[in-house]
């Protein structure tokens, strides 16, 4: 082979070395490239806030209550709907642990202090005014959101209904503020009454402080006979309703109270047999055959609460929610209970009804 030969092969070896290098350069280069895109695209969903949320601990919310679990579903099917509303979903992205006084009250700052051990997120507190009483004397850093019918500012709560601080917000339906107005739709109804009660529980010391004042002061301010009567327990109710019909109470208005809300069989068995007119603070009463309610929605103060912990999960701060109060207030009647108590239901009082049970 000459030299030019030799210059051939080598230069055609040359060539495919080249070719072999280029083509090794352009593999890696492609793998590189899948790599950076893969880095990126993970980068992306893992810097998104849902992939965020998820890799994120589920949070826990606790839930004390006054009362017992049973009578309280509607109330906790109501706080899971707010919840969902705001996109959380028990058992999905956030758990719940619940806490029941069964109306023993004096377990409340125990309840209280469990659940803030747990660190939980947020804490719900309902039924009567001792709870969320309970949970502010134990923390002030856990956002806690109140659903009650007593006063917040009378009850020490809150100072304010738009709080520019502090850790503490909720709902209420302000069922101590209620006992005048029902007093005046049981005159209107039972016009021959010339004295009336009011049931409450000596244990749920903030509202009882309120309600029996104002009702108190609206029955004397219209000449009727006044009379407290006091329940603590399912023995009690038995007591108080006997007590009654001792002083001959010609009707009865009944305390916006956890623990009559877990009686209400019983509460409205009584009334049928001591055949006592009573006016009731939530519809279900007269569902199961008491004569008539009048008051806000307590499902829609329960859902509220559950919306209000949704947005603090999402970042909001107590303080920036304002206390929501009712803006609606329903009147309901039972036909069937006023004919069975002997009384006759003027028309224009029926037009009034939200509501009419035949």
């Amino acid at each position: 082979m000459n030299r030019a030969d030799s210059d051939v092969v080598e230069t055609a070896a040359g060539a495919r070395d080249i070719r072999r290098s280029l083509d090794q350069i352009l593999r890696w280069q492609a793998r590189m490239m899948r790599r950076r895109d893969f880095i990126v695209l993970f980068g992306a969903a893992v810097g998104s806030p849902r992939v965020l949320r998820a890799q994120q601990a589920t949070p826990v919310i606790g839930f004390l209550h006054s009362a017992s679990a049973g009578p309280s579903a509607s109330r906790v099917s109501a706080f899971r709907q707010g919840l969902r509303d705001t996109g959380y979903v028990e058992g999905q992205n956030v758990a719940v642990e619940y806490r029941w006084a069964d109306n023993r009250y004096e377990q409340l700052p125990v309840l209280a202090s469990d659940l803030i051990e747990r660190r939980v997120s947020a804490i719900v507190a309902g039924g009567a005014t001792n709870g969320p009483l309970a949970v502010k004397r134990a923390t002030s850093m856990i956002p806690i959101i109140f659903a009650i019918g007593g006063d917040p500012i009378a009850g020490g709560l809150i100072s304010s209904l738009n709080p520019r601080s502090g850790n503490v917000t909720g709902t209420t339906f302000f069922g101590g503020h209620m006992g005048p107005k029902r007093l005046e739709v049981l005159r209107e109804l039972v016009p021959a009454a010339t004295s009336l009660a009011l049931l409450v529980n000596p244990d749920n010391i903030n509202i009882t402080k309120t309600e029996l004042i104002y009702v108190a002061e609206a029955a004397r301010a219209r000449g009727m006979g006044f009379h407290a009567a006091y329940a603590r327990n399912e023995q009690g109710l038995e007591i108080a309703f006997a007590t009654l019909v001792q002083e001959r109470v010609g009707a009865l208005i009944l305390s916006t109270e956890a623990l009559f809300n877990s009686r209400i069989e019983q509460i409205v068995s009584l009334a049928a047999r001591h055949a006592i007119p009573t006016i009731y603070f939530e519809r279900e009463f007269v569902d199961a055959g008491g004569l008539i309610s009048y008051g806000a929605s307590i499902s829609n103060s329960y859902r509220q609460a559950g919306n209000y912990v949704g947005r603090i999960l999402n970042g909001a701060k107590p303080y920036e929610l304002p206390v929501v109060q009712p803006t609606r207030f329903d009147l309901v009647i039972n036909l069937k209970t006023a004919r069975t108590l002997g009384l006759a239901v003027p028309r224009s009082f029926l037009a009034l009804a939200n509501e009419v049970i035949e």
